[in-house]
């Protein structure tokens, strides 16, 4: 079997993600993306739910200030440019059809789900539905894969490569980031 292109996570990383969303974490199968502090950015999320249903999500972008920043190109109508930028340019679209190959070999190493076989996440690879889905995907597989999740993160007014993480009550030292050691900027 393939390696998942993702890291085991660790109690501590369920701990953070957990935090991250205001609600237990579910199903995580890895952890995807870093923040440049360590702690989580991206989950994978099983294919299939602890309590039998299919999720074709893998990626799921957990980081507050991410996620948040992702929301706001949403609300400003950010989807229909790229809808209409899949409409015209055939290089764009071939790219975005590439992108949601991968995604589904990503989570193919997490096992079969029938019920989601070639359905990815984000709406592809037709169409721009989920920025957040799309974000995370390129987070997690890295720069040039998804071409619609790169021009978002761009776009956002968030980087991967400034920690805007919160310092999460984990039981860690006063002043410390979310990984226990003080992060980028609070020493």
């Amino acid at each position: 079997m393939t390696r998942p292109p993702f890291d085991p996570p660790t109690e501590r990383d369920i701990a953070i993600v957990s935090a991250q969303l205001g609600r237990p974490a579910r199903d995580v199968a890895g952890i995807a993306a870093r923040c440049v502090c360590g702690a989580p950015t991206v989950v994978a999320t099983a294919p299939r739910l602890s309590d039998g249903t299919p999720f074709p999500t893998l990626y799921y972008l957990s980081h507050p200030a991410a996620t948040a920043a992702i929301s706001y190109l949403e609300a400003t109508q950010v989807m229909n440019e790229y809808n209409q930028l899949l409409s015209d340019d055939e290089s764009v679209r071939a790219h975005y059809r590439d992108a949601h190959t991968s995604f589904l070999a990503d989570r193919a190493v997490l096992g079969d789900v029938p019920e989601i076989a070639g359905i990815s996440s984000g709406g592809m690879p037709e169409r721009v539905k989920c920025l957040h889905a799309l974000a995370a995907h390129s987070l997690a597989a890295g720069p040039g894969v998804n071409p619609i999740g790169d021009l978002a993160l761009v776009r956002a007014a968030w980087t991967p490569t400034v920690c805007e993480c919160l310092d999460y009550d984990l039981g860690t030292e006063p002043g410390a980031g979310p990984t226990g050691q003080a992060a980028p900027g609070r020493e």
